[in-house]
């Protein structure tokens, strides 16, 4: 049974937010801007199927998807790019009832979790 993501998730902290933003190719403005920006994420979850919305002082971000299926996703309002994305199950070892989502662009690097 997938994990119970429903829930509003608040930014703690956001250590290393900004080399993962590099990694995936986020340009330099939006970088600064992000990184000073406390978020929180709402999810609504049933079972796979996932519809999630970010916000933030800066901007406002939604998307839904699948868990394991590849869908078209348009970072509209953030770097306006055009990607191919999936998101997936991440097991934690030693931690047989718990897992993470972990997105996979397609592209030549992969954010979020390896896998």
């Amino acid at each position: 049974m997938p994990a119970d993501f429903n829930g509003q998730w608040v930014m703690v902290t956001n250590e290393n937010f900004e080399d993962i933003m590099n990694a995936i190719d986020i340009d330099f403005a939006t970088r600064k801007i992000a990184r000073h920006l406390t978020q929180t994420k709402v999810i609504v979850q049933n079972g796979d199927k996932f519809e999630t919305k970010t916000l933030s002082t800066f901007r406002n971000y939604e998307v839904n998807f699948t868990v394991g299926e590849e869908f078209e996703e348009v970072t509209k309002g953030l770097d306006n790019r055009t990607i191919q994305s999936v998101f997936f199950r991440h097991w934690l070892p030693g931690m047989e009832t718990s897992w993470w989502l972990c997105r996979r662009e397609r592209r030549p690097t992969v954010a979020g979790c390896n896998g």
